[in-house]
């Protein structure tokens, strides 16, 4: 149940288990009357959204610059930024209902290592303001292409999009990997993370964005 606190909760998240536990609360008590996730969700808080975004942080290297585009209830940005507070995250999203939630979970997890924004990804002054990030995640956005579409553009040279995929990550990138290639996305490859701790793993769609030499 939502309420329960897991033990792979605390393997995953650590010293900082409490505050993922208080994110589980608000979410399961807010969640579903604020539009936020649906009233069939609610028992799988935990394994699905929480852990399933948590266990992406070891894709990331200490301190870079992340932007978790279109953030919606806060995944996996929320949980990310809570389980690496080395990393500066920008939780990216276009719905004023959402911005508010955001800010208030910003506000009530002390979440300082995170910046709450409103726009879309493709946005001329969203992209200025975003410009040139270590790495961009998002989970359940967009297919493939217009992800890359939206999102490479706001990384620098040799940065990362990491995107949360289902079991057909590998043929989502078989079908749009040309077309990402085109956008400046190389390196296109699919992983598994968390497999130790969840009974089932994240899938992740991992490109590159083509540094100003390869070109």
């Amino acid at each position: 149940m939502a309420g329960e606190l897991p033990d792979n909760a605390k393997l995953v998240f650590g010293e900082h288990v409490d505050r993922a536990a208080e994110f589980v609360r608000l979410l399961t008590e807010h969640g579903v009357e604020r539009g936020l996730i649906g009233p069939r969700e609610v028992d799988k808080i935990w394994d699905r959204h929480v852990l399933n975004s948590a266990v992406i942080e070891e894709l990331f290297n200490q301190n870079e610059r992340v932007v978790d585009v279109g953030s919606g209830a806060g995944l996996p940005g929320v949980p990310l930024a809570i389980a690496r507070p080395d990393l500066r995250i920008t939780l990216l999203e276009p719905m004023a209902r959402r911005i508010a939630w955001l800010e208030e979970m910003k506000e009530l997890l002390q979440l300082d290592n995170v910046t709450v924004l409103r726009g879309r990804a493709e946005e001329g002054p969203i992209r200025k303001q975003l410009l040139n990030c270590d790495a961009v995640t998002a989970r359940a956005v967009a297919p493939l292409e217009k992800l890359a579409k939206w999102c490479l553009p706001l990384l620098k040279g040799s940065g990362r999009m990491v995107a949360l995929k289902g079991e057909r990550a590998q043929e989502e990138l078989d079908r749009d990997g040309a077309a990402v290639e085109r956008l400046g996305g190389v390196n296109g490859t699919v992983v598994v993370v968390g497999a130790d701790v969840l009974e089932v793993p994240t899938t992740v769609l991992i490109v590159e964005r083509q540094t100003r030499r390869d070109r």
